[in-house]
């Protein structure tokens, strides 16, 4: 066993711990110790994703205890992909949040270290309850990082973030308890054997726990009838926290591709790709909503929420094919909208503190300084986000419209991805145009508040928008290696093996 495979769980259990007993009062401390340890992050995973990249499944066994009673831990190329991008985007948020955000709030540092252990301990986990403890983790840690900074309308959209979480949290108990009370075990390759060999008496009960957990994943995926709760939430949280936020729902379409592309796949028996019939319908209504709240925003920061729901049906519906080349192109988009949506939080803020008492209100403000280098950004991050070539929101969707080209579905699929990014363009022209155009007819005032040095964090978010532009130009190369992670996440037999495997060499050679 490698035991590199836990340290992006222990590495922020320590560092957050760590912060909490020794350096809770200064914030320089704070943020040293909070930079090095994502520095450390960004470079272990670097090395986790070079040792997958030999597309075998690896297993570590906490305390060496054989599944299905021990803690399993599972790197193969998927998760160490989501590993590697989890920490960059994290580095790159912190650089951002030390300009001033972190000095909000006694425990940014640390909060944001065991948001880091639930989102990784989510994509390293083996088994299903293991998985339902990292959510609460994430929940707990990000229901402060939204706190942070006080104010009337972050309690309130906390109130409601909880809310959802608690009932999504119960209803993945139930399901927890429905599915080891038919199977006896929550390991997910053990729980892969099983599923195909549940008695016929079982079957229905099996398969509503398997649709309670699709719930569950829904609402942290953002799908609709379950979606509401991102803009409430995306938009009352500070910038570095929405930005880190952008990798959040991306647990949840993580977890509905490991739940039924790979437990309840196609060996599944009569569970069989259960929730399939239901993954696409709900997508292409998240895109269409998502879309139209994008034209019907009168704040930017509302503006980018939206997009962030739409972007999240685009993906599910490549998700929901659950074949190599659909679940290969999901995987191209994941990485290009979780970079454009980061980018485009820290944007709004950027630009938001720059207009004055304007804010981000859609509405003609007089010119700010270098409103020129902000609207260039701004321009590229809008012009991927809503899928206009060159850069990667563009050949993302290419290649879901590609993928879904031979379904039953595929008219109303590319009507729907079309007919949004039409409607999106139109929503991002237009904030565009009177953030950045229409304010030139404004004349200039003195801004009281005017941020002196603000480098730091322009470069933050120039770095995300340089990510999309290197996804654009090696395109190649990324679309290789996610076609290879596609094809090792859907082989159940693979991962079964090396979960199995691993427990029967380690009873006989007692490592």
């Amino acid at each position: 066993m490698s035991h590199w495979i836990v340290a992006p769980t222990l590495l922020p259990a320590l560092t957050a711990a760590y912060l909490i007993l020794f350096a809770r009062n200064d914030i320089f401390h704070q943020r040293i110790v909070s930079i090095a340890a994502t520095l450390m992050l960004v470079l272990l995973t670097f090395g986790l994703y070079q040792l997958a990249g030999d597309g075998e499944s690896r297993a570590y066994l906490l305390g060496n205890w054989p599944a299905p009673f021990g803690i399993v831990q599972v790197l193969d190329r998927l998760s160490a992909m989501m590993l590697l991008l989890t920490a960059c985007l994290a580095f790159i948020v912190v650089v951002y949040a030390i300009h001033g955000w972190d000095r909000r709030g006694r425990y940014f540092h640390a909060l944001f270290q065991f948001q880091l252990l639930g989102i990784n301990g989510a994509f390293l986990t083996g088994d299903f309850f293991n998985l339902f403890v990292f959510f609460e983790v994430m929940l707990i840690a990000s229901y402060g990082l939204m706190l942070h900074g006080g104010g009337p309308r972050r309690l309130k959209a906390g109130f409601q973030y909880v809310t959802i979480n608690l009932i999504g949290s119960t209803l993945f108990l139930f399901a927890v308890g429905i599915i080891y009370s038919v199977t006896g075990t929550l390991n997910m390759a053990d729980l892969a054997v099983k599923a195909g060999q549940v008695a016929a008496g079982d079957i229905a009960l099996l398969r509503t726990g398997a649709l309670l957990l699709f719930m569950v994943f829904a609402i942290k995926a953002a799908l609709v009838p379950l979606h509401w709760w991102l803009p409430t939430t995306y938009a009352a949280a500070s910038a570095p926290v929405a930005a880190l936020f952008a990798i959040m729902t991306k647990v949840g379409a993580y977890s509905v591709l490991r739940m039924y592309g790979l437990v309840f796949g196609t060996d599944a028996g009569p569970l069989a790709l259960v929730a399939a019939p239901w993954v696409i319908p709900a997508a292409i209504v998240t895109l269409a909503i998502g879309a139209i709240g994008v034209l019907a925003s009168r704040t930017l920061l509302d503006l980018v929420c939206f997009a962030v729901v739409a972007s999240m049906g685009t993906l599910l519906i490549a998700v929901g094919l659950f074949d190599q080349v659909g679940v290969a192109a999901a995987l191209y988009y994941l990485l290009h909208s979780t970079l454009a949506g980061a980018a485009l939080f820290l944007l709004v803020d950027l630009i938001a503190v720059r207009r004055g008492r304007a804010r981000d209100r859609l509405n003609a403000a007089p010119p700010f300084p270098r409103d020129s280098v902000y609207g260039g950004l701004f321009f590229l991050a809008a012009i991927a986000m809503v899928g206009l070539p060159p850069l990667s929101g563009f050949l993302g969707k290419l290649l879901i419209l590609d993928a879904t080209r031979e379904t039953a579905h595929a008219g109303l699929i590319w009507t729907i991805v079309l007919g949004s990014s039409f409607i999106m363009l139109v929503g991002f022209a237009r904030a565009g145009s009177v953030l950045f155009w229409k304010s030139a007819a404004q004349p200039p005032q003195e801004q009281e508040d005017e941020p002196k040095r603000r480098a730091l964090p322009t470069m933050a978010a120039g770095a995300l928008v340089a990510g999309m532009i290197l996804l654009s130009v090696f395109a190649a190369p990324v679309s290789r290696a996610v076609t290879e992670t596609a094809q090792q996440a859907l082989d159940t037999r693979a991962y079964v093996e090396a979960v199995l495997g691993t427990i029967k060499t380690a009873r006989a050679t007692g490592l």
